[in-house]
């Protein structure tokens, strides 16, 4: 962070501000596992946090999950979060739920065929929703909420 201050009609930049306090965390055996340092902020100190990677686009799937441990599995959330692995494990998640509900639909298909798609469009339409979600009611069971 880099401030400055005016002097008559040209800014002169302050020293850049070093960290106000480290913390150091210990494991359970009394090794270090973290080093947090805080930088003042007006009258707070805040964390100096970054992301080491890139953020990765989630889809609907993925979000669903982060919803869900959100809110019912917050221990696991917290744990993903603060190791840096939920983005990673969020689009895992969206990306195996696609491919199963894909796979599944296949496999639907040869068991029901649908009707033909050019002399009844809304009845192929129908018939490929319903298809779809019943898909999605396996995947949403076994992978989502879990």
């Amino acid at each position: 962070m880099h401030s400055e201050r005016m002097r008559g009609n040209r800014f002169i930049p302050l020293q850049d501000q070093i960290p106000y306090c480290t913390m150091k965390l210990l494991d359970k055996k009394g090794r270090m596992s973290m080093e947090l340092t805080y930088s003042p902020q007006g009258d707070y100190l805040l964390p100096n946090l970054t992301l080491s990677v890139a953020e990765t686009t989630i889809g609907k799937y993925g979000m669903m999950r982060k919803t869900f441990l959100k809110t019912e599995r917050k221990g696991i959330y917290a744990h993903l979060m603060l190791s840096e692995q939920l983005n990673q494990h969020l689009a895992d998640i969206d990306r195996t739920a696609r491919e199963q509900i894909d796979r599944t639909i296949q496999e639907l298909l040869i068991s029901r065929p649908a009707p033909d798609k050019a002399s009844d469009p809304l009845a192929w339409t129908g018939h490929m929703n319903n298809l779809k979600q019943q898909a999605e009611e396996l995947i949403l069971t076994e992978l989502i909420y879990h």
